[in-house]
């Protein structure tokens, strides 16, 4: 039902004529650096299980972004971080998602797996495992900052990707 004044349809409660409103997830996280080398952790969970990928997550309600990225980055890899800059803005249209990453400091050399995560690690650009990423989101961001880490530079980014682009793949072996 479209809604008096709206132009879209809406779910509405035929007793009250309440609009019940479907938004997209905002999924908010850290692109933490330390000692020229970045964090990623293993994923433990669906989707995209054994692959890396940055600590993220849903923003929960009541929530700045950074402060979800905060919460997210020592839930997933136990990291303290304090965060510098938004660098990197997804919008994933297809599955209605928005992912925002804020590039991070760790504030002490401490980090560790937890449920959701199987292994954290700091990689240097070239021990990044481009072919064990989870997402494209994850692999433009980490392009988009290596290349802005040439000059210092490290203006925000701004990407829409407006249909899937995954292979299917199955997870890969630890090593």
């Amino acid at each position: 039902m479209v809604p008096v004044g709206d132009q879209l349809p809406r779910g509405v409660c035929p007793s009250c004529e309440k609009i019940h409103y479907e938004n997209p997830k905002v999924v908010t996280g850290c692109l933490v650096e330390s000692e020229s080398k970045v964090l990623l952790c293993r994923r433990a969970i669906e989707p995209r299980i054994g692959f890396w990928t940055f600590p993220a997550g849903y923003l929960e309600m009541n929530e700045s972004t950074q402060a979800g990225a905060i919460r997210e980055t020592k839930e997933e890899a136990g990291a303290d971080v304090q965060i510098e800059q938004l660098y990197a803005l997804f919008d994933l249209p297809y599955m209605s998602q928005i992912y925002m990453f804020y590039k991070a400091s760790l504030q002490s050399f401490s980090f560790t797996a937890s449920s959701e995560t199987t292994e954290a690690r700091f990689f240097s650009e070239g021990e990044i495992p481009w072919d064990q990423l989870a997402f494209k989101v994850v692999t433009e961001t980490l392009n988009w900052f290596f290349e802005d880490r040439k000059t210092s530079d490290f203006a925000m980014h701004t990407m829409v990707i407006n249909h899937p682009t995954l292979k299917k793949l199955s997870a890969p072996s630890s090593t």
